[in-house]
This record gives C-alpha cells, structure tokens and sequence, in this order.
C-alpha cells in the first residue's frame, strides 16, 4: 500500500515563493500523530487513534466552493449556485497572499495520487499547513512506493492555509473561508478551514471535470465491490441510505466506498486510497469494519471523548457530522489494486420517508437517467420542530456539490454504459414500508438485503422476467416475486392497506419530482424525459 518510512528526498516549494520555511515531506503517519499530539492539540484514543477539533467548520462550505473561469472552463461548467465563477486575476492575488502567509512556517507536504489504475493515474502535491492535514492526505489519496518519489512529478497541486483568513472585500471570496479549483493552473487552493474534507473533495471535484472532458471516463459519488466471480456492483446514494453498510459484504470484495471512474473499457476504478466515513451512532455490531478500522492510523473528527479516552460516537455537541479517516487496508475484505471491471449491477439507494417507491424496481436507460439526475432521497419528519411530513431531497447525480459539468452530460454517459454493457439498474427503497414515516416502519435491512443479493445472483430476474408489474405511478418494473423476500413486501400499495392515502401521497412525491427536474428539462433528451413518473 505504499512505504510508511521516512524519505531522504529533499523538495523545493520557491515556484510558490515559500523559500523560508521548514518542510517537511513525506512523514510517515506515525511522526505526524505525534506531532498533532505534541504540537497542535490532538488527543490520542484508548487505542492510540487520533482525535482532532477541525476548528470553526465542521463540514464543507458549499458556497465558498469556487472554481476559476477562464478558457478552459468558461464553455463546458454548468456555472450556477453549485459551481461559483471566480475571476483568474482575484485566483493569482490570492494565491500569493496565501503562498506568502505559509512562506517562513513549517509546511507539511506529500506526494501521493489519485485514480487506482494506472491508465489514469493522477499524480498530486499536497501542501499543507498542519500536520494532521497531511496525514488525512496519507490516508485518502493513494501513497506511492518509495521508489516512484524519486522523479515524481506532480501534475496538481492542492495547496492548504486553514489559518489563512480571506479578506472578502479584497479577495473576492464570500468570506474569510474558500475552496477554489484552477483547472488551467492545476491548483486546488483552500483557506480558513480546517474541515479535511475539503482536500478530499477538490481533487474529487476536479476528476469530475477531467475525466469525462478528457479521459471519456464517466465519474461517479458511488461505492463499489466485486464478486467472486468477478462481477462488479455499483451502489449509489446519499447520505443516510446505506450505501456502506450494503456495499460492505462478507461475501464480495470492497473496491472503495465513495468515488469512482468508468472507463470506455469498462473497467472501474477507486479514485482514492482510503474512506472517510460518519461515525455519528456508530457501534461495532452494526458496522464492524467500520469500528474496527478505527485504529492507530486513523484520524477520528469532532468526537468527544469519555474520562477513560473511549468514543463517546452518540455525542454530537461538536456536529452532527463525525467523521473517521482510514488507509482502505484498514477494511479486510478489499479488492487490490482497487479496480474491478465487468460491471453487471447498479443501484440507485434511496431512503423514501414518503413510503411510495418500490423496495426494488428496474429501471429502462431512460428511467436511470432521469433518477441519476434527480439523486433523490428524504428528509426524516420530526427532526424540527413544526414538521410533521417528510421533505423531499434532491442532488444531481448523487453528488451536486462536485459536479463542475451540466448533469445531463453525466447522466448520458451513464445511460450510454447501460446500453453497451447490458448492465443492470436498481432502484431500491431503503426507506419506509406501509405508510410513510410516523405511520409505517423502516425497510428490513435482512429483505433490502436479500433483494440485492437476489439482483446480483440473477434470481431476482429469472423470478420476474417478462412478468414485473409496471408501477402505475412511477411506471418503473415493480418484480411481483424475490426469493427470501414476503411478496407483499414488494408492493408499496399492498404493504398501506390504504389505497386512496397511497395514490395521494405518491403524487405528491412524483408532484416534488417534477418541479425538482424543470431546471434540467431544457438540456435532457427525449429518452430522459420519457423516464420520469407516469402521473404527476
């Protein structure tokens, strides 16, 4: 997985105008524990895993994400409230002010990459302000063998200032915090946040402009995993769906677990080297890779810590969003290198508090589109005060946030592999059964479980072939029989007892669809179109 000892290799940072500090490179992840410990308020666990406060933000700042228009981005990003133009004059200015702050301090850098196969390999210089910075960049970016460090050239640079406070006014951010991709400079350019997970997604943000403009690779906010006869799933879905828990499995090999390329060969690639998982409520019997890679090497965010210096994961008083980041080789099961090929089976995880979508249903290429583009899921009725009903939540392609392109180009792509591969697409309801939530009750996990090993053994199909029932809302392919399954189970309507609160309460869903996919409609073709819910 890379060498974890200490480098002789000396580097230079002048091109940056950092001349005066002390760099330095490469430290193995031990040496910059101890460092964070000694040096920058870090805490070690009972286990020896360190703990770190990231400081005013907590989780990314999506309107402080911005990315530089130019020539090369100007035509092809889907500018907007998601992508945030930035003019190439105010990008320079900053970016010496923030080379100029760092100049005459310790710097922490590494040299790692991106992209598990190596046809797409993207090689990354990290610089960074404090230690712990560094070692998540260790721990998520793929760590070369010692060897390669020695003519390793760089082709993007992440350069990270979490003390460096932006002068709105002057730099023309929003406020003091930003994140900014230059995709004619190769930059991604981070300040006054010490939130790690803006590292991890600018690199992601860029590969999603790099790969389908350049590399006739569709990238994808999914996980990933391969059988023991070689066939590769693809589990898509937002927060709350069980997107790890269902694509962790005993029985077939973790490819990684949040982002991911789809070649023209289709083969399928990891772009990373590690996870960066929630632990918000996290015990060991529900999820116990993830536990168990909590360990000496890992970097737990935002926890409290009991008097014995055990996690307390139910204590939310810093954020909600607690977060572990791990090398991959802290999960057993994974597939090495992180690259599988033959993709048969794709499902799209959606918690529906409504109650209304199929617990599983197969999706035409138009249908996939049109729910690739939509990313829906809900929001849990009750969390605020006043709400009694579920909200609807929509993010494009599963990942709004790092899209640099329209999602209609994603979503073509995605339907093109449908078409050329034969591959299977699932939507699967991880949410509520027999009413919505407050009045039914969650999905088994034992059946969403059984349903898709069902999809990806091929019983599922040879059960329902020429003979699914076409959902009369949603007019997706509702199978009628799922070994190991109740097939009552299967049949949102059934599982009410209440026709009329069903058929009411499903319009009202495909009703949030619809105004959810008018700032689409302009750009999808007809196919697409053609994929939405039958009645609104």
């Amino acid at each position: 997985m890379g060498s974890n000892t200490l480098v002789t290799k000396s580097i230079s940072l002048e091109q940056w105008g950092i001349k005066n500090s002390k760099i330095h490179y490469q430290l193995p992840a031990a040496e910059l524990q101890h460092i964070t410990v000694t040096s920058y308020g870090g805490k070690e666990t009972a286990n020896g895993t360190l703990a770190v406060n990231t400081g005013e933000f907590t989780g990314r700042s999506p309107m402080d994400r911005f990315i530089v228009k130019d020539e090369v981005t100007q035509d092809k990003v889907w500018w907007g409230d998601i992508n945030i133009p930035f003019e190439p004059a105010k990008f320079d200015a900053l970016l010496t002010k923030v080379t100029s702050y760092l100049d005459g301090k310790d710097v922490y850098v590494r040299d790692a990459y991106a992209c598990a196969h190596q046809d797409y390999r993207l090689n990354i210089r990290v610089i960074n302000e404090y230690p712990w910075s560094n070692m998540f960049a260790h721990n998520m970016f793929l760590r070369p063998e010692e060897s390669e460090l020695k003519d390793f050239k760089p082709e993007w640079t992440v350069i990270n200032a979490p003390g460096f406070m932006a002068v709105a006014a002057e730099d023309g951010t929003r406020q003091h915090n930003f994140a900014i991709l230059n995709f004619s400079k190769k930059i991604a350019l981070i300040g006054g946040t010490g939130y790690t997970g803006e590292i991890k997604k600018g690199i992601f943000s860029a590969l999603n402009f790099i790969l389908p403009v350049y590399k006739d690779t569709l990238p994808m906010h999914c996980s990933a995993n391969v059988g023991k006869d070689g066939s590769t799933a693809i589990f898509f879905g937002l927060s709350g769906t069980g997107k790890t828990t269902l694509s962790t499995d005993p029985e077939r090999a973790l490819i990684g677990d949040d982002e991911h390329g789809w070649t023209s060969n289709n083969d399928v690639f990891n772009f990373e080297g590690g996870c960066y998982a929630k632990v918000i409520n996290l015990d060991a019997d529900g999820e116990p890779e993830i536990f168990n890679a909590i360990k000496p090497g890992a970097i737990l965010e935002n926890v409290i810590l009991n008097p014995d210096k055990t996690v307390d994961f139910k204590d939310t008083s810093i954020t909600q969003n607690t977060r572990v980041s791990y090398p991959i080789h802290h999960i057993e099961n994974i597939k090495e290198p992180s690259v599988g090929n033959n993709p048969k089976n794709i499902f799209f995880l959606t918690a529906d508090a409504f109650g209304v979508l199929p617990p599983i249903s197969k999706l035409t290429p138009g249908q996939a589109a049109y729910h690739f583009i939509s990313g829906y899921t809900a929001k849990v009725a009750g969390t605020e005060a006043g709400i009694t009903e579920p909200v609807p939540s929509f993010s494009a392609c599963f990942g709004a946030p790092f899209m640099p392109l329209h999602p209609t180009k994603y979503a073509e792509m995605l339907s093109a592999k449908m078409k050329e591969t034969g591959v299977n697409v699932w939507l699967v309801n991880t949410g509520w059964t027999g009413g919505p939530y407050g009045v039914g009750t969650r999905m088994k996990l034992k059946y969403t479980r059984a349903m898709i090993t069902a999809a990806m053994d091929g019983s599922l199909e040879a059960a329902n072939k020429d003979n699914y029932h076409v959902h009369s809302v949603f007019g997706v392919a509702q199978p009628r029989t799922c070994p190991n399954v109740p097939t009552d189970v299967l049949s949102p309507r059934t599982t009410w007892n209440n026709d009329e609160g069903y058929y009411k309460t499903a319009s009202k869903l495909t009703n949030a669809f619809k105004n959810n996919f008018k700032k689409f409609e302009e750009n999808a073709s007809p196919e697409i179109m053609a994929g939405a819910p039958l009645k609104y």
